[in-house]
């Protein structure tokens, strides 16, 4: 007899009652999804923290099953523009990626991430489990209290829905295209609002 549970489990998370269980990733590793705006400019902060082993670009928290890049940019499917960071836990710890994260973002705006404006630009971290969540809501807590600036903290913190990986020709696109993705990050204004909201923290 075939069993329910994978079934009804699968519906609760499409309900948002259950967090969606975190990717097969190798023994020994983690994963966390964090949405900044444009997926390229996320990846270079995670790949440089010793530990990280791979970042992925894709879409989260939308309703469209296997969405397109062309789909989420209309900002029709509901998606936002995400990177899906695996990690050794024993070399970088889930609170040092929510460091990086955070100044790595403009974290005082809604549905617009420097020059891109639509929900598939929000920001937002996509917990996994309990000790992801309870880590980010600490966190978000902690920087409102220590923030260098005035406005409020409006990222969201949500259970991790499915993720979709993005195209190819979206990973690593800051490796691969450097003149045209240096032309948009600085066209963007994406290093200039960082500085200003976070100073030297916010070095990339």
């Amino acid at each position: 007899m075939v069993s329910r549970i994978p079934m009804l489990a699968a519906l609760l998370v499409m309900a948002g009652a259950l967090a969606a269980p975190a990717p097969a990733v190798p023994p020994g590793q983690a994963v966390a999804v964090f949405a900044g705006g444009c997926f390229w400019c996320m990846e270079p902060p995670f790949d440089k923290l010793p530990g990280v082993t791979a970042t992925i670009s894709g879409y989260i928290g939308g309703r469209t099953a296997n969405p397109t890049y062309e789909q989420v940019s209309s900002g029709s499917t509901g998606h936002t523009e995400a990177v899906q960071v695996i990690y050794d836990p024993k070399q970088v710890s889930y609170e040092k990626l929510l460091e990086v994260f955070w100044v790595n973002i403009d974290p005082t705006v809604k549905d617009r991430q420097f020059c891109d404006s639509g929900n598939q630009y929000r920001t937002g971290i996509f917990y996994h489990d309990g000790a992801q969540r309870k880590a980010a809501e600490e966190s978000k807590a902690a920087l409102e209290k220590s923030k260098p600036f005035k406005e409020p903290l409006v990222t969201p913190i949500e259970m991790a829905g499915q993720f979709y990986p993005a195209e190819d020709y979206h990973q690593d696109y800051y490796k691969k295209n450097p003149v045209r993705y240096n032309f948009y990050r600085t066209g963007c204004g994406r290093d200039a609002r960082l500085k200003e909201l976070w100073g030297d923290k916010a070095a990339h």
